[in-house]
């Protein structure tokens, strides 16, 4: 046996396959005595192990929309972008996105499939490794710039047409997310849902401001109206975040007509690890109908089932064992 041959052996390892290696062959070729070359494979045999359990991320995910039990037409749209190829795993990664739109008779549902398909072809053709953050920003203000033209070629009939819209993209082991309006972005982990995403209506800012209690704003006539959204200006203001991923976190996207009757406990309660993405997502929607239903109802479950563990040094990704 000579090193190649070795070498081929022990990449069976990670390949999954038996490995077979006589002691004695390693020691020949290494010219090593025999407890040495016994240390020598037992190294490699972990090594390549470690190799083998280091998978690169692995996701399922599922996305419904209702239009609910009192409008006639569904403003909402939905999308997502997925790697083509292994490689695009880890040079793109995932992005979904979802979007609320605004104006009804103003073609809001015409709004919000504008916004998601520019979103989901400009991340088709981002660079590759770009960063997510910087991705997402560009991407929504180009969305943007799609919407607010749509309204202004549309004539009279597409006056005031806007939409919000919350974006998150996945790799390695970070996501980051993008928004403008209400439709949120829940990060559940350990049966637990933290927003993070924050609506940008008059209610919440009053409330950032200390001007009136949560309470109150959730009472007030303010509560829905919009202080940004996607189409009414050039020029919008994205608020982006990043975040540690870790396997079993599921991400929730939404519109309002769901997270304003569902409480967040509810959704960590629906989306717990040992429940099937497509029955809880039915059931979020099911329980939004039973309780309100006066809207459009969408959400996106993401669940993490594997990370590729990426540390960052000077903006650049690197492996970590």
């Amino acid at each position: 046996m000579n090193l190649a041959q070795l070498a081929r052996k022990l990449g069976q390892v990670r390949l999954g396959g038996p490995v077979r290696i006589s002691v004695s062959e390693v020691s020949e070729i290494l010219g090593e005595p025999r407890e040495s070359a016994l240390q020598s494979i037992s190294s490699w045999v972990a090594s390549a192990r470690r190799s083998a359990s280091g998978h690169m991320l692995d996701l399922e995910f599922v996305e419904r929309t209702d239009v609910g039990r009192v409008r006639d037409h569904n403003e909402d749209y939905l999308g997502y972008a997925s790697p083509a190829t292994p490689a695009q795993v880890r040079t793109h990664g995932w992005m979904f996105v979802l979007a609320d739109g605004v104006g009804g008779h103003e073609k809001g549902e015409v709004a919000s499939k504008t916004a998601v398909e520019s979103m989901v072809a400009g991340f088709h053709s981002a660079k590759d490794g770009e960063s997510h953050s910087a991705v997402l920003q560009r991407l929504v203000q180009q969305a943007n710039t799609s919407v607010f033209e749509a309204a202004v070629t549309g004539g009279r009939s597409s006056a005031g047409m806007a939409t919000t819209i919350v974006a998150c993209a996945l790799r390695y082991d970070r996501v980051s997310v993008a928004h403008v309006g209400d439709s949120r972005c829940y990060l559940i982990r350990n049966g637990k849902a933290a927003q993070i995403t924050r609506d940008h209506t008059f209610a919440s800012e009053q409330v950032r401001l200390g001007l009136v209690t949560a309470q109150e704003a959730a009472e007030g006539e303010t509560n829905h109206i919009l202080s940004r959204s996607l189409g009414t200006e050039m020029v919008v203001n994205v608020e982006t975040n990043d975040h540690q991923l870790y396997p079993g976190d599921v991400l929730l996207q939404c519109s309002d007509g769901l997270h304003g009757s569902v409480e967040a406990s509810e959704m960590a309660s629906l989306c717990s690890r040992g429940l099937e993405l497509v029955g809880a997502a039915e059931k979020l929607v099911a329980l939004a109908n039973e309780r309100d239903g006066s809207d459009n109802i969408s959400v996106q479950l993401i669940r993490v089932r594997d990370v590729e563990r990426m540390g960052m040094y000077r903006g650049r990704p690197y492996k970590l064992h």
